[in-house]
């Protein structure tokens, strides 16, 4: 019993079903991989980051009786037949065959021995895939009752208890992301078949909304969105194609899943830090940004204030800023208006001391000016380019090198061209300092490269600029000569006040 114990203190459980009163497929229990071996009805344990299952389902539940009856107990302790394959059932008879098939993946497996009720996984895993084929196949429509059964099916598997992440195990500080070894699901041959079967259902041209949208509702859409925080990538990839597509398909679903989406961007940029999924989110949102239609709404415009452009906050902004640029650079591109609005967006969570970040930030930096028109690029110009400065004189070579390539792109170096007098004077120290003293012969190649590029450009402002130069330099050395000259003189009135007991520098 102790082992059971401790056995059971190392999973989590959903946080999906937190604010919820009750589960709506009729199940009360959390679903665990262990729970082929041990009932967890009345045995509750609470992960400290994720909120606890919700309570069973009041006795009045209604759902149809041999799956909610059958709950998500333990396997079968006899014997588990495999049932008649479809080709080989009569047609009356494939519906009520189907809810028998139904019937038999309700049943969890552990999948920490392997060994262990190797006959019955056996079974469950050809059900599935004759499931999977049976839908795929469009042989026959499935009817209401046959649809609601396997939604329930559906979610007494993959709506479980998610482990726990190892920075959670341990109590310490998480770890680069990047360099954690990804967590594999032990059941995901079972699982794998799941998330197949519900894809097709959901692909499928003989799947009616209408009766669909009754079984895949809200509560659904909201337990799918929390399995995104699996640390299993291949979940999260059939997760994204899933959501993905039930975005497409149901359109009653679109503002909540959005409004849901958003929820979990701001509980990660202002509470955790922490989720594995938002790569994938933010995936699934390109894919929505792009098919935005114009004059866009105030609510994407919001979306993209107070949702995308924070997510550049975090610190593990490296798992998933790929995605994320790209859905920056789509708004850019649907709306060139928005261009001022998003760099100020950066400027404003441009990283101080992470140079890798830096580095990122330079990179979308070029995409989004790439997509920029005149007006807007004059409205951001000057705070730009006085980061785009301090980026130039940076002792980490990749940021001033990446700051320095800005000017290989073509589309810039226009926009640069045009907004000359008011560029180079700001960026001319930077670039004066750069082939004075950086110690890298990269960047200061670079650094002349640009530097003739503007004497190329525009030889009077040039020379304009260098004379100003030149005259700050001189009032500089003439400041620090005065500096010198007024502390020697106090020294030395000090040293004739004081005497033999003052000591002069």
């Amino acid at each position: 019993m102790l082992k059971k114990i401790i056995k059971g203190s190392h999973r989590k459980p959903s946080k999906s079903d937190s604010n919820e009163p009750g589960s709506i497929f009729g199940y009360g229990q959390p679903v665990t991989r262990n729970s082929g071996s041990v009932s967890t009805a009345n045995v509750v344990v609470n992960h400290a980051s994720r909120a606890g299952p919700p309570p069973p389902p009041s006795p009045n539940s209604s759902g149809p009786g041999p799956i909610s009856s059958m709950g998500l107990g333990p396997p079968p302790s006899g014997p588990v037949d495999p049932l008649p394959l479809f080709r080989d059932a009569p047609v009356s008879e494939r519906q009520s065959l189907f809810i028998r098939k139904l019937q038999i993946c309700c049943f969890q497996f552990d999948f920490a021995d392997t060994l262990k009720s190797a006959r019955e996984k056996e079974i469950k895993r050809q059900t599935l895939m004759e499931l999977v084929d049976f839908i795929q196949s469009g042989s026959g429509k499935i009817t209401e009752t046959c649809q609601e059964e396997m939604i329930r099916m559906v979610s007494v598997n993959v709506f479980r208890c998610l482990p726990p992440a190892s920075h959670e195990n341990t109590g310490q500080e998480s770890a680069d992301p990047e360099e954690e070894e990804p967590y594999l699901e032990p059941c995901w041959p079972h699982l794998q078949l799941v998330y197949e079967l519900l894809l097709r259902y959901v692909v499928s041209s003989d799947t009616d909304t209408k009766v669909a949208k009754r079984y895949i509702d809200h509560s659904f859409v909201l337990k799918l969105l929390d399995l995104f925080d699996s640390e299993d990538p291949r979940e999260r990839e059939y997760l994204k194609t899933i959501l993905h597509r039930i975005y497409g398909k149901f359109m009653v679903h679109r503002p909540f899943i959005r409004k849901a989406i958003n929820n979990i961007f701001y509980r990660f940029i202002y509470e955790t830090e922490r989720h594995s999924g938002i790569g994938e989110l933010l995936e699934i949102l390109g894919s929505i940004i792009n098919g935005f239609a114009l004059p866009m709404k105030e609510e994407h415009k919001l979306f993209l204030v107070r949702a995308l452009i924070p997510l550049h906050k975090p610190k593990p902004i490296a798992m998933y800023h790929q995605q994320l640029s790209y859905c920056i650079t789509q708004f850019v591109e649907k709306d060139y208006k928005l261009a001022d609005t998003v760099i100020r967006g950066l400027l404003k969570y441009w990283p101080v001391t992470n140079c890798q970040k830096e580095v990122l930030f330079l990179g979308e930096l070029e995409e989004v000016l790439e997509a920029t028109q005149s007006a807007e690029f004059q409205r951001c110009m000057v705070p730009l380019f006085r980061q785009i400065a301090r980026c130039l004189n940076s002792s980490h070579f990749q940021v001033a090198e990446r700051a320095l390539f800005l000017w290989n792109n073509e589309h810039i170096v226009s926009l640069i061209a045009q907004n000359r007098s008011v560029i180079l004077p700001i960026i001319f120290e930077a670039l004066e300092k750069n082939i004075q003293s950086h110690w890298n012969q990269a960047v200061h190649g670079l650094t002349v490269n640009v530097r003739k590029m503007f004497l190329e450009m525009d030889a009077e402002l040039f020379d304009e600029c260098q004379r100003q130069h030149a005259e700050r330099e001189a009032r500089a050395r003439e400041m620090d000569e005065q500096r010198e000259l007024t502390w020697k003189k106090l020294a030395d009135v000090a040293a004739q006040r004081g005497g033999e007991d003052m000591i002069t520098v």
